[in-house]
């Protein structure tokens, strides 16, 4: 197991209690919390599954998927959100990123579709990337079963998503807020027609300003339906919600303490910006850093540093809100391919981002907040995997 201690020569923490400013909308972060050089015992990450895939009593042909993805024990949120939500359950799932969450809820919502070829499933995410995330696992659980889903997301044509929604007559849409107010503006949606609807990472939806369009689509939603809320945290605005359009639901708590367990974590100090950027040349040079996720703050500030970092002669693309999705996506294939070693990014691949060998997550820029920390760093880490997170301090 690689335990490498970034130490005083290659920026090592000595002062563990100091705070950084306060960020614009931000929150004060103690650098402590940047900093874990050890992990816990083996035994404290244990966690002992009641159930195995085959205990669920899922169609042969989710099985045989199940199978052959190599799933055999469920992680703890699936193992306790899997039952509940085949019999029906209404349920907030509490879980951090890389759970396993998206499988909690697409697994018996295939075998529930599997059964009765009526239901239909609206499934919500905050961001692009999340949406074509839970759609590329939906279509591996779900090969040879006949069943179908239309993803509906924004910053790509909308008349190939007309036509999905038309001719294939999905169980399954899966998209953004915009998008999908877009298509029921036009008629090709009909938010009545939808008998189980799930809400993923909803404290993200919130904090992007979306509860307009969230609350107006649960407003036309059957009153009899099957409601599934996954967040990582519950604040009073998602307790609201919850409360208004779902019943008496089953709250699971799946979340990691603090932060992510199997990440090794450190600072980066730098005495001023003139030093930065080849302070971080000289982290890019170690061998270890294999597979190198950069997130910085704004959208310029990204495509800046991905251009700097290819004329320097770094494998670098970039990935914000200002690209297309076609732009988005072949960055990310580029880097899930290995045919650039660096992705630098906004926040909004903190989110949706399933790539399972990225070796370091580098904070260029410090998070606004520490919740946002999490999710940065929860790239990294993965399957069970020993990550590695440094963060950039002045």
């Amino acid at each position: 197991m690689y335990r490498k201690r970034y130490t005083r020569n290659n920026f090592r923490s000595r002062n563990k209690n100091r705070r950084i400013s306060r960020k614009p909308r931000g929150e004060h972060i103690d650098i402590s919390k940047y900093i874990q050089h050890s992990l816990p015992a083996e035994s404290e990450k244990i966690y002992k599954a009641k159930n195995t895939f085959r205990d669920f009593g899922f169609n042969p042909a989710l099985q045989n998927n199940l199978n052959r993805k190599k799933y055999s024990v469920p992680t703890p949120i699936q193992d306790q959100a899997i039952k509940p939500i085949l019999t029906g359950r209404d349920l907030i799932g509490l879980a951090d990123t890389g759970t396993g969450k998206t499988a909690a809820f697409l697994l018996p919502l295939i075998e529930k579709v599997c059964k009765n070829r009526q239901e239909k499933v609206l499934i919500i995410a905050p961001t692009r990337e999340l949406a074509i995330q839970i759609d590329k696992e939906f279509r591996a659980f779900s090969e040879t079963m006949k069943i179908y889903s239309a993803i509906c997301v924004g910053g790509t044509p909308i008349g190939r998503q007309i036509f999905n929604l038309r001719q294939r007559r999905p169980n399954f849409v899966i998209g953004t807020p915009g998008r999908l107010k877009d298509l029921s503006n036009r008629g090709l949606l009909k938010f009545n027609s939808f008998q189980n609807i799930v809400l993923d990472e909803v404290d993200r939806m919130m904090d992007m300003g979306f509860v307009n369009e969230i609350t107006a689509i649960l407003n036309v939603l059957p009153k009899e339906k099957q409601a599934l809320f996954f967040s990582a945290t519950l604040p009073e605005n998602i307790k609201n919600l919850t409360k208004q359009f779902s019943k008496n639901p089953l709250i699971i708590e799946v979340k990691n303490k603090g932060a992510a367990v199997n990440i090794f974590q450190d600072v980066v100090r730098i005495k001023n910006r003139s030093e930065k950027f080849s302070k971080l040349k000289d982290l890019l040079n170690q061998p270890e850093l294999t597979k190198v996720l950069i997130f910085s703050e704004t959208k310029r500030e990204v495509e800046n540093l991905a251009i700097n970092l290819s004329k320097d002669g770094y494998r670098s693309m970039s990935i914000h809100g200002d690209k297309r999705q076609s732009q988005r996506q072949k960055s990310l294939t580029a880097f899930r391919n290995n045919y650039c070693k660096i992705l630098v990014a906004t926040d909004v691949a903190a989110r949706g981002l399933d790539i399972n060998d990225i070796s370091h997550v580098i904070n260029y820029t410090a998070p606004q907040t520490y919740d946002d920390y999490i999710h940065r760093i929860g790239r990294t880490g993965r399957a069970s995997k020993i990550g590695h997170a440094l963060t950039f301090i002045d």
